[in-house]
């Protein structure tokens, strides 16, 4: 299973937003020139995250884009589904109907167990573990270049 950039980018989008949580809301040309994606892009990867209720929006001087919940509240799986769609590694595990040979088939049970940690460990991870995370690393980064 390999992620699209979309997953990619809107996990970093949705960390550094985490990391401004409660500070008000954020630019998104901030965002993209800090993480350095492409504007255009992030102004497509936020709105089905705005559309599932995680981001906010505001309009005006002072507007931006904000987590709509905390980001302890906000797990990976939330994130990756929405932008990537059902973590099913082959379609008959989401869909048994579609394949007759479900019933004898070893390796639809082996799909099946290992999506089913995929998803187990995506919704283990919350958005406030990423920042950490973040933090730790950028932490480290900076001993390093001491």
């Amino acid at each position: 299973m390999k992620l699209s950039t979309r997953a990619r980018y809107g996990v970093r989008l949705m960390v550094a937003l985490a990391l401004n949580y409660g500070k008000g809301p954020v630019f998104l040309k901030d965002i993209a020139k800090g993480e350095n994606i492409s504007e255009k892009y992030l102004s497509l990867i936020i709105i089905p995250l705005r559309g599932i209720g995680l981001v906010n929006s505001s309009r005006g001087a002072y507007g931006g884009y904000s987590l709509a919940k905390d980001p302890s509240q906000i797990t990976m799986k939330e994130i990756v589904d929405v932008l990537e769609g059902d973590c099913s590694l082959v379609d008959c595990v989401k869909d048994p109907s579609m394949c007759p040979r479900v019933p004898i088939c070893a390796s639809h049970d082996i799909w099946a167990i290992i999506g089913g940690k995929i998803s187990e460990t995506l919704s283990s991870i919350t958005l406030d573990m990423l920042v950490k995370m973040n933090q730790e690393k950028a932490g480290k980064a900076m001993m390093h270049n001491i």
